[in-house]
């Protein structure tokens, strides 16, 4: 019996490395995955890495970006697709429900996962990871109406990520977003 053959990778060399870092470092993580098996996976030479990122660390920052962008795109479009104030506030969940769907939190959050592996705070990535943070805060704060309450549906979303990684309960996400109603029902009663 032949090997599976994976389908050759397309776009550019910067895209095919970003595409090759983000199945390699969700699936094995940042630590675990060589710079030389990203390069390889994504079918490029070893100074084609070099020319578009400074090394490894280069890779993990442009890896974080693009994950960060696409994250706001699934979330934006489930925002634009809610049809009220509590829907677009709770749609973070619905993204998130998607993106579990569709295989893209197997590790849980990305952003916790590199925090993790990632302990020297000078790291470059820790820029895009606060970045991401601060984001999901500052987004929430404005669909919601409120920094507190946006604070407990932040923490509400997190607790999801990481029940889906462990997979220790029933529904984490949908539980999650019950939760989240919940404390955005009481603050706006509050």
């Amino acid at each position: 019996m032949a090997p599976e053959r994976k389908p050759a990778p397309r776009g550019t060399a910067r895209e095919r490395l970003i595409a090759a870092a983000d199945e390699l470092f969700r699936r094995d993580g940042i630590a675990a995955t060589p710079v030389d098996r990203a390069v390889g996976r994504a079918g490029v030479a070893t100074m084609t890495l070099y020319h578009h990122f400074a090394g490894k660390d280069g890779l993990v920052v442009a890896y974080l970006e693009h994950r960060h962008e696409r994250w706001r795109q699934s979330w934006r479009a489930h925002t634009e697709a809610a049809e009220s104030t509590m829907d677009k506030a709770l749609s973070i969940f619905d993204a998130l429900r998607a993106w579990a769907d569709s295989g893209e939190v197997e590790r849980g959050c990305a952003f916790v996962d590199a925090a993790a592996e990632l302990t020297d705070r000078e790291h470059p990535a820790w820029g895009v990871i606060n970045r991401h943070k601060a984001d999901l805060l500052a987004r929430l704060t404005e669909l919601t109406g409120s920094a507190d309450a946006a604070e407990r549906v932040l923490l509400l979303y997190e607790g999801a990520l990481t029940g889906l990684l462990i997979g220790h309960l029933g529904d984490p996400v949908g539980q999650a977003r019950a939760a989240a109603r919940s404390v955005l029902d009481h603050s706006a009663c509050g």
